[in-house]
């Protein structure tokens, strides 16, 4: 039996993160942490107001995000992070090096219709642009999977186990 690794659930808002991740989690047996949850208030505040976060805003919380993936380092775990860009997935594997990526995918349209029947959340539609533009999708080279959106959270779900089982160290 292969080391249980700790799953990044990541994309741009809308994508359902928040609720993927707590399924995979699930089926794979393992805990789940809310990214969003590591985020200093100072980032909510900005985010809320409508101004997108800048690298800087980003080092900390991402630097949050890398300590808990590497406490459960060999004991598994899924949790949720944008990770939009390369250079941000990079820090996280620095800090957790077997951390996998499942990249959660989908058509602007479809993702914007999604945001805008959430409620309660902090990051409006106003800032999908500047996650889309801030975007640089997997690379060959880097573990993890993308996932087509589309469907039932079930369906989601079930895609991403497929997909991570297929992986050369899936992640069980």
């Amino acid at each position: 039996m292969s080391t249980p690794h700790v799953v990044v659930v990541m994309g741009v808002a809308g994508t359902g993160k928040t609720t993927i991740g707590p399924l995979l989690a699930a089926r794979l047996g393992v805990p789940y942490a809310e990214g969003d949850d590591f985020h200093p208030q100072a980032n909510i505040a900005k985010m809320s107001a409508g101004v997108p976060l800048d690298d800087e805003d980003r080092w900390p919380w991402l630097d949050a995000i890398g300590a808990w993936a590497h406490e459960r380092a060999g004991l598994g775990g899924v949790v949720s992070s944008s990770a939009l860009k390369r250079s941000y997935r990079d820090r996280l594997r620095a800090a957790a090096p077997g951390v996998v990526f499942v990249h959660l995918t989908g058509d602007r349209a479809l993702i914007e219709d999604r945001m805008s029947h959430r409620q309660g959340h902090f990051m409006p539609t106003a800032l999908l642009d500047s996650q889309f533009a801030t975007l640089q999708p997997l690379q060959p080279d880097e573990a993890g999977v993308a996932v087509d959106v589309t469907g039932s959270p079930e369906e989601i779900t079930e895609r991403a186990m497929k997909a991570l089982s297929a992986l050369p160290h899936p992640a069980r």
